[in-house]
């Protein structure tokens, strides 16, 4: 990877807005103020694997960290902005799969389908758990799971499903136990489709409450989404590493 990546990927206090028109990715930096850490297109390098990273806004904070452990060993790419909740990823998969051919696809819908929000709510993204309405009930939620997945085994890519971070206390829009009922029914659906599992979620608990952003936010701080990025770099380098071997 050339030094120019590198250094990008270092720069911090804005995003760079760099595209990939043939499978759909550039950088949102709208789509996460919190995240402050550089992350780009790659540079094409037609001898690496190529990665696919698919989340909403946790994914954007680990992405730029996710992407400099693999330096030299595959091409990380993103999804366009924030990939939200499920019926939104169905809506939009296609766009983001495009012509590229994966060898990895990371994934997870989740912390937005199990948010309540309200129109009237001032709370920023209008969440409301006691007077909102849920964005995605467990029922639908299973079924846009199970069509997401049925899309994604069609590329061929060896597919990673990662868990839901936690739910913390005090969160305005989401209820406390609610990521470990959903994780529990993408969990069944992964294990019936053969697609390994990143339990980030258990990951993130290690390091918890310290690595939280404030009291409240489902969001991390910097050195949070380093940990985070970890975690996630391990699952897909194994899966690289096994892969080399076949």
């Amino acid at each position: 990877m050339k030094l120019t990546h590198l250094l990008r990927l270092c720069v911090v206090g804005a995003f760079v807005f760099v595209g990939s028109e043939a499978s759909g990715i550039q950088v949102d930096g709208k789509s996460n103020s919190q995240n402050r850490t550089t992350y780009s297109t790659p540079e094409d390098s037609p001898e690496l694997p190529n990665v696919l990273l698919i989340g909403d806004s946790i994914s954007i904070g680990y992405t730029p960290h996710v992407q400099g452990q693999l330096a030299g060993k595959a091409d990380v790419f993103r999804i366009r902005g924030n990939g939200k909740y499920s019926e939104y990823g169905l809506q939009n998969l296609n766009k983001w799969i495009g012509t590229r051919k994966w060898d990895v696809i990371h994934f997870n819908w989740g912390l937005w389908d199990l948010c309540y929000r309200n129109p009237e709510s001032k709370t920023q993204g209008n969440r409301d758990k006691v007077d909102g309405t849920l964005t995605a009930s467990p029922e639908q939620y299973r079924a846009n799971l199970e069509k997401i997945v049925k899309r994604l085994k069609k590329t061929g890519a060896k597919l990673i499903w990662c868990t839901t971070t936690p739910v913390p206390e005090h969160e305005a829009g989401r209820k406390l136990g609610d990521d470990i009922k959903y994780n529990r029914i993408a969990e069944k659906i992964m294990k019936a489709n053969g697609v390994l599992i990143n339990d980030l979620h258990s990951h993130a608990l290690l390091k918890l409450p310290e690595t939280q952003i404030r009291s409240g936010d489902v969001h991390f701080t910097q050195p949070g989404y380093v940990h985070l990025a970890e975690k996630v770099a391990h699952e897909i380098s194994a899966v690289l590493a096994k892969q080399e071997l076949e």
